[in-house]
This record gives structure tokens, C-alpha cells and sequence, in this order.
């Protein structure tokens, strides 16, 4: 063990002081750093095996001296990757294999020009971006929770203290009483980013005055969302930062163990945790006598199976005690009466993260950003019909417009947006109409909608409204634990009426039973998913009823999703009798003759939709 004093943090600073600054970018000595993304969606990208040919060709060339290779965390583009930095300079290398690393090597690292076919080209212009800095994708964004990301090995505690990791733990245990911790955490306005968005300062300070010992810290990293990898991503990029604002909260409230929840599906995530609880102990940083200041905090990892609903609390408890993971009555607060029955503080990944940096840059700072009741900033994974899928951080009250089209590059294919679904499957749809209102957690209430842990879905005009209200439903019903009738049959009875409806045989009167049914749904249940499911459904009957009339009344599916509602068909005026679809339709139904019109045979047709997407000339109708 190499247990650490407060002095040899700086003493870390100070011998990573020039790592630092070439990462930063604000150096221009002969180190080269090339940091190459190693997070889960560059990592099935095969950026190891890009790590590998870089490695192989800088020996080649004899600059393996000079070019260091650091595999990081999620740099966040997911939509470009693998990608890497070439630091000082800040140059951004996208969608790399590994066939383009001698020509990369040779250009950048031998000749010292970037490789301009490498670098990112937005849409919407012919020049390349070269820096990073300057990609509006990155330029746009506001780091707190993602400060690191792509700038430490996740995997080297020394990237993280080099950075500053761990001065504030240090500041704590050395100059600041408990109650002035919480209270520093109440003056920044940190809201839980799991999606309650309950004060954590409250939270804290009561389960600080609960009587009864031991108490218990927990991180809930049981991410379940569609479309959702804020957590993951943040564990994967910098795990040493949830550590260190666990390790600020048991200090806080006097609790001497922790646990962090996390799901089996993410291997890379519980490695990386993994390696960096051990690396924590060996510095002394966890366990007994911290700092030599006498405080004694250890963590443990426990694994969730998968059950969505073992995000919420009372459920993620019942898992970790051994038991089946279905959520319970609150009777009492958790801070009371938690985990085993003892006071328990619980947040997720993200609002861990945050804490050092409010301890070691004030709360005036954190509280600057964002709005009058959600302060700071938010991670959200913005996915769907958009250019820029990817990993994101904006400050509070940022506008949906501002997130989807300058951070977010808009939709593809010039295609109109249509709706956002945000807060996961219990979330709801805000149409297009609504994208200059501020994302928070308020705001987001209001319109019928929520925050949750950060899933952002951005949907274009071929979306069916009402086979997405369906889609959460359905994944809502399969993940419920069934505990409470509402939950378990109303979501059963919602997706019997959504799955009429898209059949093609709903009634009006279902509209009416669709609304009596989520509100009951809402009122009864007895956990946060079956208060917040129906969600989607009110959603989208409130800003888009006019879509399920014309499902109900024409008996239409304009978006061409609910396959009893559509058909294909072949307009004879501007077909070009090329065959095309004829030689790609799978059913046999199309007949064609060459230099003859081709025709769709209903009765045969499966609604496969690859004549649609296979014809260059947009000749395929849906009616």
C-alpha cells in the first residue's frame, strides 16, 4: 500500500504538471499525447485494435518516444466514432480504422500536417474543422460532471489527481465540519440528477441528523433507459470523481460504508470501477484512517440483474439486501429508515460527480449556472433522428432548440423534427412547437414531461406518434414488477387500446379509456414508474391527438409505422422502370417487366419497406 498524505497530491500536480498542460492544450513543448477514445461505443468501433496499429507504426517510424497513446473514456461524439485528439494542438481525428493509421502516422507524426479527410466536416459546410475546440458540437457545451472526459486515463488514479482529483476530499477532511459540507452542497442547488430532482443538501442533512448507526451511501448506476448512457459514460471516463463525492458524502452524514449499484450490462463500467476502487485503497484513499484525519470509508460494488425497476430506490434496497427487487411502501424516508433499516443516502452517478467540484470551486460557482430552481448543469444522451448522437453537457435552462440544432447539428436528411421525448420511457413528447422552452426540471414538468436521468430522443416527421406511445408502453409493461394493480394492469390495458389503434381498429371512445386509464394508472401506483407511465400516452394525446383521430377515423398511418394502416404503391408518373424494387422486394410482390412500370401486389406485400428505402427516385408512395 502507498497510503497518501494531503501533501502528495500536490506533489502528483506537480510531477504530472507538464501531462497536464499538454492535454489542456496549453503547452506547445516536443510531447505529443494522442488521446484515442476507449469508451463502449468506440471500443465496439475497434479502437483497441486502432491503439495497436498506432503503437506498431510510431515504433516503425521512431516516435514512440516522443507520441504517447492514452486510451480514455467516452470523448462523447459517439456519432463519429472512434475518434481521437492530437494534443496540444487540440486536432480531432473522426471515424478512423485501423488501414488509415500509416497514412495518419506519416501525414501528422512524421510530416506534421493534419490529415484533412480524417477531420470533421459539418453538413452543412465544405470546410473541415480542425481543433476540437472549434466543432460546434463540442464549443457549445458546459463541462462539469464530463470535465475529464477524454482527457485522463480512467484507468490511472494519477490522471485523476493530476486534475485536481481529490483536493476536495482533502478540503473537507481537513477544514470543514460535516454540517458546513452539507451546507455547502444546499447553497449550490445540486439536485439529484436521477430524476426525482430532490435537494440533495436536504437529503443529506437529514439522513446527518437520523438517528440510528451505521448509515449507508449509495450510488445508483442501474441505468435502464432506452437510449440512455449518461452514467455509464461517466463511470467509463472518470470513475475516481463518483468515488470522490461518495467518499464527501459519507463524510457529511457519518457513514463508513458505500455501495455503487450497478448493472451487469456494463462490463466496461464495473471494470473501470473496479480498478479504481482498488487503486483508491491502495492510496489510502478508501478505508481506514483517510488522510491520516481518523475517517474510514470503504465502497463495494454490487451487480443489479437488469430489472429496469430496480432503478427506483426502495427496489435498488430490496436487490442489494438479497431480496427480489420490487419497490415497497415509503413509510418512512430512506434517510430514516434505508438500507437494512438504517439511514441511507442514495444518488445517481451523475450527482456524485458534481460534489468535488463544488467543494473545491464554491457553490456560488455551481449555483451560477443554470436557473432560479435547477442549478448547474445537466448530461444528457441525445439519440435518434439527429447528426450528432452522442454524449453531451449543457447548463440548466439551455432551450431544446439550441441542444438539438447547434450542439446537436439538427436532423438528418433535412427532414422537419417532429417531437422530443425526454426523462426515459415514463417520459413524455414535446413537439416541435415547444423547442425554444428551457430544459430543467420544472419547465419539463410543466409541459407533461420530465428530466429523468438524462435520455434525450429526437424524432422526425416519419415518426408515429402513436406507435411511440405504444413502443414505451410496451417496454413499460414488460418491466413493471407487478407489485401494484394499477401499474400491472392499466399498463397492460393501455397497450391492449395503443396496439388496437395501430391495428386499425380503435374507436374514439378508446381515446376517452386511454386518458381515465393513465390517470388512474398515475394516482394508484405505488413507485415513480407507475406514477410517470402513462406519460407518453397523455403526451401525445395532448400535442398530437390529431394523429391518433386519423388512425381511429381514416383509418391512416400518415408516417407509413402501423403497417394495417399504409400501403406502398408505385407512382406510375415518375417511375423510372428500372427494376429496382422488383429485384430487392424479398416477398415477390412486385411485378415487372423491362422497361414496364412496376407494381405492388397488396396481397403480397409484407410492408418490409425495402422498395421504399432501395428506390433512388422517390417513386414509392405511402397512401
Amino acid at each position: 500500500m502507498n497510503r497518501l498524505r494531503i501533501e502528495d497530491l500536490d506533489s502528483i500536480i506537480g510531477r504530472e504538471k507538464a501531462t497536464v498542460a499538454v492535454r489542456d492544450g496549453t503547452t506547445a513543448g516536443d510531447t505529443i499525447h494522442v488521446m484515442l477514445c476507449a469508451g463502449t461505443a468506440c471500443i465496439s468501433q475497434k479502437s483497441n485494435k486502432i491503439k495497436e496499429a498506432l503503437l506498431r507504426e510510431l515504433a516503425a517510424h521512431g516516435l514512440d518516444k516522443k507520441v504517447s497513446v492514452i486510451m480514455t473514456g467516452c470523448n462523447g461524439f459517439c456519432a463519429v466514432g472512434p475518434v481521437m485528439t492530437v494534443m496540444p494542438d487540440g486536432i480531432f481525428y473522426h471515424s478512423i480504422t485501423e488501414a488509415d493509421i500509416p497514412l495518419l502516422v506519416q501525414e501528422h507524426f512524421v510530416k506534421g500536417t493534419p490529415v484533412e479527410n480524417f477531420l470533421y466536416r459539418p453538413s452543412a459546410q465544405e470546410k473541415a474543422i480542425a481543433k476540437m475546440a472549434d466543432i460546434p458540437f463540442f464549443a457549445n457545451q458546459t463541462l462539469v460532471a464530463l470535465k475529464n472526459k477524454g482527457l485522463v486515463d480512467p484507468e490511472r488514479i494519477d490522471d485523476y489527481i493530476a486534475r485536481g482529483g481529490y483536493k476536495g476530499l482533502a478540503q473537507v477532511l481537513t477544514g470543514m465540519k460535516p454540517e458546513r459540507v452539507i451546507q455547502k452542497i444546499k447553497e449550490s442547488g445540486l439536485r439529484g440528477r436521477g430524476g426525482g430532482g430532490f435537494p440533495a443538501g436536504r437529503k443529506w442533512d437529514s439522513c446527518a441528523k437520523a438517528h440510528g448507526t451505521p448509515k449507508y451511501i449509495i450510488c445508483n448506476a442501474d441505468e435502464g433507459d432506452p437510449g440512455a448512457y449518461m452514467d455509464r459514460s461517466i463511470i467509463e471516463a472518470d470513475p475516481h470523481s463518483v468515488i470522490e463525492g461518495m467518499i464527501i458524502a459519507a463524510y457529511a452524514v457519518g457513514s463508513d460504508t458505500g455501495y455503487v449499484y450497478i448493472r451487469t450490462e456494463y462490463p466496461l463500467a464495473r471494470h473501470r470501477l473496479g480498478v479504481a476502487i482498488h487503486q483508491a485503497r491502495d492510496y489510502g484513499l478508501l478505508g481506514a484512517d483517510i488522510f491520516g484525519t481518523g475517517f474510514r470509508f470503504d465502497i463495494f460494488v454490487k451487480q443489479g440483474a437488469g430489472a429496469f425497476v430496480c432503478g427506483e430506490s426502495s427496489a435498488l434496497r430490496a436487490s442489494i439486501e438479497g431480496r427480489v427487487g420490487e419497490p415497497s411502501a415509503k413509510y418512512d424516508h430512506a434517510t430514516e429508515k434505508g438500507l437494512w433499516q438504517k439511514p441511507t443516502v442514495l444518488n445517481n452517478v451523475e450527482t456524485f460527480a458534481n460534489v468535488p467540484q463544488i467543494i473545491t470551486r464554491g457553490a456560488a460557482w455551481f449555483a451560477g449556472m443554470g436557473t432560479e430552481k435547477s442549478k448547474g448543469t445537466k448530461v444528457f444522451s441525445l439519440v435518434g433522428n439527429i447528426e450528432n448522437t452522442g454524449l453531451i453537457e449543457v447548463q440548466m435552462g439551455t432551450s431544446l432548440r439550441r441542444i438539438i440544432y447547434d450542439i446537436g447539428g439538427g436532423v438528418p436528411m433535412g427532414k422537419k423534427l417532429k417531437a422530443v421525448q425526454t426523462g426515459g420511457p415514463s417520459g413524455g413528447c414535446i413537439p416541435e412547437s415547444m423547442l425554444d422552452m428551457p430544459v430543467d426540471f420544472d419547465e419539463l414538468t410543466k409541459v407533461g414531461s420530465m428530466m429523468g436521468s438524462g435520455g434525450m430522443i429526437v424524432m422526425d416527421e416519419n415518426a408515429c406518434m402513436v406507435n411511440v406511445a405504444k413502443y414505451f408502453i410496451e417496454f413499460c409493461t414488460d418491466e413493471s414488477c407487478g407489485k401494484c394493480t394499477s401499474c400491472r394492469d392499466g399498463s397492460e390495458a393501455l397497450l391492449v387500446i395503443l396496439e388496437r389503434i395501430c391495428g386499425g381498429s380503435g374507436t374514439m371512445e378508446d381515446l376517452g379509456l386511454l386518458e381515465e386509464i393513465s390517470h388512474a394508472v398515475k394516482e394508484a401506483s405505488l413507485c415513480g414508474l407507475g406514477t410517470s407511465l402513462p406519460n407518453p400516452v397523455l403526451s401525445t394525446l395532448t400535442y398530437f391527438r390529431k394523429e391518433y383521430e386519423r388512425h381511429i377515423v381514416d383509418k391512416k398511418c400518415d408516417a407509413g409505422v402501423c403497417k394495417a394502416l399504409f400501403q406502398y404503391q408505385v407512382n406510375a408518373d415518375t417511375c423510372k422502370k428500372c427494376g429496382v424494387c422488383f429485384k430487392n422486394c424479398p416477398a415477390g410482390a412486385i411485378q415487372w417487366e423491362k422497361k414496364e412500370v412496376a407494381r405492388i401486389i397488396q396481397e403480397k406485400c409484407t410492408k418490409c419497406g425495402i422498395c421504399y428505402k432501395t428506390c433512388k427516385f422517390n417513386t414509392i408512395d405511402i397512401i
